[in-house]
């Protein structure tokens, strides 16, 4: 069963870390400021763009995750993805050795020269293709959602999960992109301060889930299944 209310809760949650690293690209978009509705359809299409590269993310982990199908296999991973969660907002130092931040800045230095030339263009494609690459920009909270892609054991219920959690993120992120000229530095930095609690929230509720306490929605019953073993009547 596809974790739906897990994968836009986690979407919901990473819209406050998306506003404040991918902020700066949703408030620069080349869009059309002198009408409404053309803003709104610019925001969307660019939305757009960053769902289609969710969903084909969400494939590839979720074939991964076919190959763990082993129910306590997915289980013992979701755990241990909450546990270095929690670990790394009680122990700053593991969230220092993994540099997302500095490995996030490199790869957009990388991706530099592509997306100034789609911020030259103002069209719908150029919406399209930022919000492709945008998807494809590290984040750990994107890595977070890949987690529960990959648990889901299988490659529709993983590009699910992750359309799901991209849905999650659509409020904060259109409203930044809409509205960017009014959501200051000041409320992006308190925004930032919230994070480490929603990460923690987040991985509580992965550690309910791989538990397997038979809790619909938060931590479902999974029955572990050999594939080896048939019965014949």
């Amino acid at each position: 069963m596809i974790q739906w209310w897990a994968a836009i809760t986690i979407g919901l949650v990473s819209s406050f870390h998306c506003l404040g690293m991918c902020g700066p690209i949703a408030f620069a978009l080349p869009l059309n400021r002198n009408s409404l509705g053309s803003q709104l359809f610019g925001a969307f299409v660019y939305n757009l763009g960053r769902l289609v590269t969710y969903g084909i993310l969400g494939l590839a982990f979720g074939l991964i995750g076919k190959s763990l199908i082993m129910a306590g296999v997915q289980r013992s991973l979701s755990i241990f993805a909450g546990v270095f969660m929690i670990l790394s907002v009680l122990l700053p130092k593991i969230s220092a050795m993994a540099n997302i931040d500095a490995l996030t800045f490199k790869y957009i230095g990388k991706l530099k020269s592509v997306f100034g030339r789609l911020f030259k263009r103002s069209s719908i494609e150029s919406l399209f293709f930022i919000g492709v690459l945008n998807g494809l920009l590290p984040c750990a909270m994107v890595y977070i959602a890949l987690a529960g892609a990959i648990a889901e054991g299988d490659m529709l219920g993983g590009m699910t999960f992750m359309m799901f959690f991209g849905i999650g993120t659509i409020p904060m992120m259109y409203t930044a992109t809409v509205l960017g000229s009014f959501v200051t530095v000041q409320f992006r930095n308190k925004l930032q301060k919230a994070i480490p609690y929603m990460v923690f929230i987040i991985g509580v509720l992965f550690i309910l889930r791989g538990m397997n306490l038979g809790i619909h929605y938060l931590s479902p019953q999974i029955d572990r299944v050999d594939p080896e073993i048939t019965q014949c009547d």
